[in-house]
């Protein structure tokens, strides 16, 4: 079911938003010159991609290594109940937690799939023993060292 406040979108504005993944700096001039619209077309089209939610925000992409976060976990979680009641407060818990940069439920051997950022083994030892295991409803984590980072955040392939 298509979402009403959502705009269709041509041909336009699958270019802007292509041009915007790639390079989220770019001057509106730069951005109409990319589509080969008019400087106006494409002000007005971008507002409303922004508008409309379909653009949700343009951000800087940081290396974790320079800021002290240079481990990546991937963190299983099991809830001792599968309820509606069991998951908000799981989701308001982990959402809260500065470390946590994804949060996604998810079907399979887990519930829940988070991805942290920590500075290394001891943080993240830190992190399980004070926060983790203390999150609501949890009842397993499993936790995925990242050795290395292949693809992370890649554009949407449209």
């Amino acid at each position: 079911m298509e979402d009403p406040s959502k705009p269709d979108l041509d041909r336009i504005d699958l270019a802007i938003l292509r041009a915007l993944q790639a390079d989220g700096r770019l001057t509106n001039a730069e951005l109409a010159q990319r589509v080969n619209v008019s400087a106006a077309t494409c002000h007005r089209r971008t507002q409303r991609l922004f508008e409309s939610g379909v653009v949700t925000g343009v951000h800087a992409r940081i290396d974790p290594e320079p800021v002290g976060l240079g481990a990546l976990v991937m963190v299983g979680a099991v809830l001792d109940h599968s309820t509606p009641e069991s998951f908000a407060a799981f989701e308001a818990a982990a959402m809260r937690m500065k470390t946590v940069l994804e949060c996604n439920l998810v079907a399979g051997d887990f519930d829940y799939l988070l991805k942290i950022r920590v500075s290394g083994m001891k943080d993240f030892n830190r992190l399980h023993g004070q926060q983790l295991i203390a999150l609501p409803g949890v009842r397993q984590i499993r936790t995925f060292f990242v050795i290395k980072e292949v693809k992370e955040a890649a554009p949407l392939p449209f």
